[in-house]
């Protein structure tokens, strides 16, 4: 059994929010004149407090990898602050077995007179470790930073980016025992940000403890091995990543439908027009994004402004990414039976195991038959995919560089061996 490396009981984060002193005369003024029109001062008459953390309690055992998501406000930085030891709780106990490297904030440790170099040997000190042993990584740290050429230029001069990567870079070679990582890696670029996410797996494979708070989903999803969810300082959800996220998601959007009632960019006969469209889970619960894997239902609501009944109908809806079609719905393909429409209602569309990649699709939307389109309209929807765990596996793509290309497709394969 893993020995425990963070036990967190029952803390909690509160935060006075003191009153406002009327210290100058313009304050003064202004608090003698909002009195004379009877406007209320309570916000000034004494603190208020706010709970950012409110009886958390949770462990992490050694070498595991674990992810905190939630909303803006919802206390994961707060978290990871009270973890690192930078604020104290205001109340529970926490327990760390381990030496912690953390990277929270831009610049976080580091002494903005100082040059690169030096900040970077007192930040090891700081751990404990012996200059022979900074010696010995420092060339590491410093090419995977790619500061080299400032790196004997006081960090105050350091852009945000040149900052950013000498942090994480101290943090992830310092061999840190329980790593701690907030949402800063987005302030780097793309390569860089690949550069990290290799470099906090190849930690985690190191049986390192790794706690990482990341709005980037499918990052949580393919890097942790289990999730933690905070809403208003509250755990709501602990468990499976792709759990987790669905709960988020769920939390996260209303899934409200695309209302296309009042669009006039379309081409219709104005007697069949497609009214909205929503996306729901297997279980008809709004949902947005989706989720690769996930069982997606499409769905496309219609109203006839005649009264007719309309035979040898079908619905179609084609899903598109970067110009190009990715995949085609219709009513007709799936069933050799025709649609009949009259009156208001919905259309279902049942994709059981979603098998597009994550990014960014727009939907159009068509009601026609093989002689006549009664609606058509471009660009009706938007549907968010994440990258999920579609084989059940646990496991993303094998290379980053294939991840939101083409599409998941079911397959097997079989090892036969020729002498």
């Amino acid at each position: 059994m893993a020995e425990i490396a963070i036990s967190a009981r029952h803390v909690s984060k509160q935060y006075v929010i003191a009153a406002v002193n009327h210290d100058t005369l313009r304050d003064r003024f202004a608090h003698a004149c909002r009195s004379v029109f009877g406007e209320p001062a309570t916000s000034e008459e004494g603190p208020r407090t706010f709970h950012a953390l409110n009886d958390v309690s949770f462990e992490v055992t050694e070498g595991e990898v674990l992810g905190i998501i939630g909303h803006n406000g919802a206390g994961k930085s707060t978290l990871l602050k009270v973890l690192s030891r930078i604020t104290e709780p205001s109340g529970g106990e926490i327990d760390i077995y381990g030496r912690v490297t953390s990277l929270l904030e831009v610049g976080t440790g580091f002494h903005a007179e100082l040059t690169g170099r030096e900040n970077i040997y007192l930040n090891a000190a700081m751990l404990g470790m012996r200059k022979v042993d900074i010696d010995r990584r420092l060339e590491e740290i410093v090419e995977f930073s790619g500061t080299q050429q400032f790196i004997d230029t006081p960090v105050k001069r350091y852009s945000s980016g040149m900052y950013v990567r000498l942090a994480f870079s101290v943090a992830a070679h310092l061999d840190p025992e329980i790593l701690i990582v907030d949402e800063v890696l987005s302030v780097g670029d793309g390569a860089f940000q690949k550069k990290c996410l290799g470099k906090m797996d190849e930690v985690r494979r190191d049986g390192r403890t790794v706690i990482l708070v990341s709005h980037d989903l499918p990052v949580v999803a393919n890097l942790c091995q289990r999730a933690i969810l905070l809403r208003r300082g509250n755990i709501v959800g602990d468990g499976r990543p792709q759990q987790i996220i669905e709960q988020y998601m769920s939390e996260a959007f209303t899934g409200g439908e695309a209302s296309l009632a009042d669009r006039t960019d379309r081409y219709t006969k104005h007697e069949l027009m497609v009214q909205a469209i929503g996306f729901l889970n297997e279980k008809l619960e709004p949902v947005q994004p989706a989720l690769s894997g996930q069982h997606l239902v499409v769905r496309v609501h219609y109203a006839c402004h005649v009264r007719k009944v309309f035979e040898n109908m079908r619905v179609m809806v084609v899903l598109n990414r970067d110009e190009r079609t990715a995949c085609i719905l219709s009513t007709d393909v799936v069933d050799r039976q025709p649609l009949t429409l009259e009156g208001t209602g919905f259309v279902d569309f049942h994709i059981p195991h979603l098998p597009l990649c994550g990014g960014r699709y727009f939907l159009h939307v068509a009601i026609e038959n093989d002689t006549l389109t009664q609606d058509w309209v471009q660009y009706a929807a938007e549907l968010q995919v994440l990258d999920g765990d579609y084989y059940g596996t646990g496991k993303m793509y094998p290379h980053d560089g294939w991840r939101g290309k083409g599409m998941f497709v079911d397959h097997s394969w079989k090892l036969e061996r020729v002498d």
